[in-house]
Formats: structure tokens, sequence, C-alpha cells
């Protein structure tokens, strides 16, 4: 059973696909989590930032992650956030650094010394996560916590200890019903 029942539910209604698709790894499955269709609806970012605030720990600062996967995630659990008295800095991590402007590849607010929670809509393998904590650090903040929204493949647990991070999805693929693939 899972810990958020309501944003379960919501993504099995708007957001889980049965068909033939072709994942990011170059994988083929049966299914496809396409969880910004609850990331983006009003009702479903108030449940994702509910969820998320209950795990997010308390001494967090700041949550982000790669661009486009993070920014909805990001940019909604800091703004409830704020509502209940609780400022988290938010910001995407650009996937290319920008070269005019103001440069490099963060676009919003990350301070060094900052607590961050890495956020990411959808995770199969870990990879862009671990890439927007490296992100992080290198610009003085400190990852504490990987959170997906879902967590579709079973596979960034490992990866997240092997850095060193705490690992937290919302919604896992078994609690989706998703066949093993």
């Amino acid at each position: 059973m899972s810990a958020f029942p309501g944003l379960r539910d919501h993504l099995l209604a708007h957001a889980v696909r049965s068909g033939d698709f072709v994942l990011k790894s170059g994988a083929r499955s049966q299914w496809f989590i396409d969880a910004k269709q609850s990331t983006c609806r009003p009702d479903g970012m108030l449940l994702v930032a509910d969820a998320a605030l209950e795990v997010i720990p308390e001494d967090a600062t700041a949550i982000g992650g790669l661009t486009m996967g993070a920014d909805a995630v990001a940019f909604g659990v800091a703004a409830v956030a704020a509502t209940r008295g609780r400022m988290l800095h938010s910001f995407s991590v650009r996937v290319a650094v920008k070269d005019h402007g103001g440069g490099g590849r963060l676009a919003g607010v990350l301070v060094p010394g900052d607590r961050v929670v890495i956020t990411e809509d959808t995770v199969t393998r870990g990879v862009s996560m671990l890439e927007a904590a490296e992100v992080v650090r290198r610009l003085g903040a400190t990852p504490v916590l990987l959170l997906p929204v879902v967590d579709r493949g079973r596979s960034a647990a490992p990866l997240a200890r092997d850095a060193g991070i705490a690992y937290r999805p919302l919604v896992t693929a078994d609690e989706l019903g998703a066949p093993d693939d």
C-alpha cells in the first residue's frame, strides 16, 4: 500500500500509460509514466507538495534538479512550502552550460551551504538526479536527499546509496502495479 494513496491514485488516473514505448535509456517498455500529467495539474501539484513536505528533512534549504523533469516539482513544492512558513530556495540545473547572461548550468536560487533536495518527476536509473547532485556540489551546496515523484526503474536506490545520498521516492513502480520489464 502506498504511503501517499491520493498521489498514487492521481498518477494512475493521469500519468500511467500502456503500450509500446522506448525509454530514455533506449530500452523498450510496455508501460510509461508521464508524471508531468500529475505534477503540472493544480490538484496533482498539491498532492506532490503535500507528500514531498512530509519527507523532506527539516534542515533542507533548497529543492531542484535537472530541467525539465524537476522543474514543476521543485517550484510547486517551494511555493506550497512558503504558504506554510517554510522557505526553500528552488532552482533548475540546465542540461548544458549557458554561454550568455550569467552563464553556467544553474537557473534560480542556490547558495553555497544550502542543504539540497534533488527531485525529478520520474526516475528510471537515477543518472539525471546524480548529475544534478554533482552540479550542486560544485556550487558549494550539499545534496541531502534524492526525491523522485515516481521510481519507475527500481534501480536508483543503489546508485544513491553509492553516492552517499538518502533516497526516498514518493511512489514506486510496484505501487502503480507496473509489470517487471
